[in-house]
């Protein structure tokens, strides 16, 4: 799978973006749990977390899989996957490409509706999507709570996405996103450490470290 579609998944928080058309009715359940998961995280210092990325055709065949680390701060994060690094100090971004030793530098849109992979874990579902409580499950020997989520904004390419909450700790273990093209992606939570000792220069891209590599500065 062509990088982009990496990067754009996992830096716009799976394409959440967009201003609401007219709300509809939501599930009062359903916004108890997002809002426990939404409460602990801002609770926390930092976190480290571990996924793996899985993109689906629409016959449910695995098309790639990828296992990725982000890191967050704040509203800082780092994503890195293998042969990408995708950085945020949340006033600049930096987008490297290990193939051809390139960054691409560019300033953060405050006012932009984009998702971020910080925003992920806070309440970015009270603006623009319409949620519901589906069945619990039992995965790897953990209770979820899944919730589906349809965007207020029928235009999106998106039309569906299940958040599925891990009913003892509160934190999301998987999002799978439904695009109307008939591909799903979806981001399992293998590990969640929270409090990690991460100093600011984790979200900085140092080019010294990057022997040759060539800067798109689009600021």
């Amino acid at each position: 799978m062509k990088k982009f579609v990496l990067t754009g998944m996992l830096l716009s928080g799976v394409i959440f973006s967009g201003m609401a058309q007219t709300r509809g009715a939501t599930d009062p359940k359903a916004k108890t749990v997002l809002d426990g998961v939404s409460n602990k995280f801002k609770s926390l210092k930092t976190v480290v977390a571990n996924f793996i990325l899985k993109v689906e055709g629409a016959n449910n065949s695995v098309t790639d899989s990828k296992k990725g680390v982000v890191y967050l701060k704040g509203s800082k994060y780092k994503v890195t996957l293998p042969g990408q690094e995708i950085i945020s100090d949340n006033k600049t971004s930096w987008t490297y490409a290990k193939d051809v030793n390139e960054v691409t530098i560019n300033n953060v849109d405050q006012s932009s509706g984009a998702m971020t992979p910080a925003k992920l874990f806070t309440n970015f579902y009270d603006k623009d999507y319409l949620y519901k409580m589906n069945a619990d499950s039992n995965e790897k020997g953990k209770v979820l709570q899944n919730i589906e989520l349809t965007p207020t904004d029928k235009s999106k390419n998106i039309f569906k996405v299940i958040v599925s909450v891990d009913k003892k700790s509160q934190s999301i273990a998987k999002m799978k996103v439904f695009e109307k093209n008939g591909n799903h992606y979806t981001y399992e939570i293998t590990t969640f450490t929270p409090n990690t000792d991460l100093s600011d220069a984790t979200f900085t891209f140092d080019a010294k470290k990057y022997p040759g590599v060539e800067v798109v500065d689009l600021r």
